[in-house]
């Protein structure tokens, strides 16, 4: 009998996957716990392997489709088996049946009659914070539930409203249009219809389509927000929702961190330190000096904070997919050298895509290094639920006054955001100084 291959659940908050290349194709012979397809997570990409040995007798979706979680992609048996139609077709294939007392259920009221709807607890927050009625919002998960990414397209064909009309949706008695008189289309007070409970509200004019070559002319490009791209400006909407953020600047005498820099690059090859960068120094002298200040090497979840005795260090990485921060585990633990070279193997995964769930979460503190960019300062926005984020920018000169002069040395830009909620400003502050003088003084650092 066939067996099916099922695309797995890749962590706690993964609905679906995208695949991305299927290595085997039909007919191919296939040992088991060989990989069969990639498939592309909100994090990152993977391999799926296959239970069994056998040939594959079926691919269920073809490259670019997204798949719920749990879902049969693939069927392997002997050669020449005939396998079900069902799932042989071009259908979704449906997924193990969840048992109905764990189906989250969410009760919608509409036109006076109640109906019960599954959905999944990711896509009922996002509804609930998006104030998304999801009456009449088809589910593409199993069994028709409705995931997240459902919610994503109900939330991108939603028309924009004006401040006003959107307050006057949220106070009720207004239904939205599909499309409104202001610019873009953006729905404005005048534009939404009254329901029979709200017979003094205001009727629209009726707007005639623009379909000018000119209008059409203008639109460049429309990219659906998906993928990574998608998890990205969720977290970023939720960390500022749901934080109290706080950002405090400052600086470090970088003298120190460019002749110790100067040196490592002089060095003998075989010690295989010339790669060693200001960044590594840098996040050499993070993982030194928050253990002293626990305050801050901590995550704020479910009413309460977990502050850590080892440093899971979280580096944000510019990839094509996307803003990506994998988490360098027991940072405080590793030479200079260990951390530099780890440091790089997970930005190369980071970018190629490669970087595992494991190595993508974690993480309790994060830094985030703008300065190769010539970004002299700027507010880095919490990697939630972590309690603090630190911005690095470039290094310029800056006056100092010493013995009735002034001289200019070089200083890099340091910016600390915490959430205020559960860290104070004179904690934060004392991080900061500790770090700065850390950094001024980066060879007592690494010979202690």
């Amino acid at each position: 009998m066939a067996t099916a291959v099922i695309l797995p659940k890749l962590g706690n908050s993964v609905e679906s996957s995208i695949i991305v290349r299927w290595i085997k194709q039909i007919g191919d012979l296939i040992a088991a716990d060989e990989p069969i397809c990639e498939v592309e997570t909100d994090k990152t990409t993977i391999e799926v392997v296959s239970p069994t040995s056998g040939v594959l007798l079926a691919q269920l979706f073809q490259i670019g489709d997204d798949v719920p979680v749990m879902t049969p992609i693939a069927m392997v048996g002997a050669a020449g088996e005939e396998i079900d139609n069902r799932a042989s077709s071009s259908t979704v294939a449906p997924a193990p049946a969840i048992p109905a007392q764990f189906q989250p259920q969410v009760s919608t009221l509409s036109s006076g009659s109640r109906a019960t709807i599954s959905i999944s607890p990711r896509a009922r927050r996002l509804a609930e914070r998006e104030q998304l009625l999801i009456t009449g919002v088809q589910g593409s998960g199993p069994d028709g539930r409705v995931i997240e990414r459902d919610i994503q397209a109900a939330l991108a064909a939603r028309p924009i409203l004006t401040p006003l009309a959107r307050s006057m949706v949220e106070k009720g008695g207004f239904v939205v249009p599909p499309s409104g008189s202001g610019p873009d289309r953006r729905v404005t007070a005048r534009d939404l219809l009254g329901s029979a409970s709200s017979p003094g509200a205001v009727v629209p004019t009726q707007i005639a389509a623009d379909s000018s070559t000119a209008q059409a002319e203008n639109i460049v490009t429309i990219l659906p927000v998906s993928g990574v791209r998608r998890v990205i400006a969720e977290r970023m909407r939720s960390s500022l929702q749901t934080t109290a953020q706080l950002t405090l600047n400052s600086s470090a005498d970088a003298r120190q961190l460019q002749a110790y820099r100067k040196r490592l690059k002089q060095s003998p090859e075989i010690l295989g330190l010339r790669g060693i960068t200001i960044n590594d120094l840098l996040l050499f002298a993070v993982t030194r000096t928050l253990p002293e200040h626990p305050a801050l090497n901590a995550i704020f979840q479910n009413n309460s904070i977990t502050q850590y005795r080892h440093v899971h260090l979280g580096v944000a990485v510019d990839t094509a997919r996307g803003l990506l921060v994998p988490v360098i585990h027991n940072a405080d633990t590793l030479s200079l050298r260990a951390l530099s070279a780890e440091t790089a193997r997970l930005a190369a995964l980071s970018q190629a895509g490669r970087a595992s769930i494991e190595e993508l979460s974690g993480g309790s503190f994060t830094v985030t290094n703008l300065g190769s960019l010539g970004i002299e300062s700027f507010t880095p926005i919490l990697n939630a639920p972590q309690v603090a984020i630190l911005g690095v920018g470039n290094i310029n000169l800056k006056p100092i006054e010493r013995d009735n002069a002034v001289a200019f040395i070089p200083h890099i830009s340091l910016s600390l955001t915490i959430d205020h909620q559960v860290v104070d400003g004179a904690p934060a502050a004392r991080f900061l100084q500790a770090l700065a003088q850390n950094l001024a003084e980066i060879e007592l650092l690494l010979a202690v």
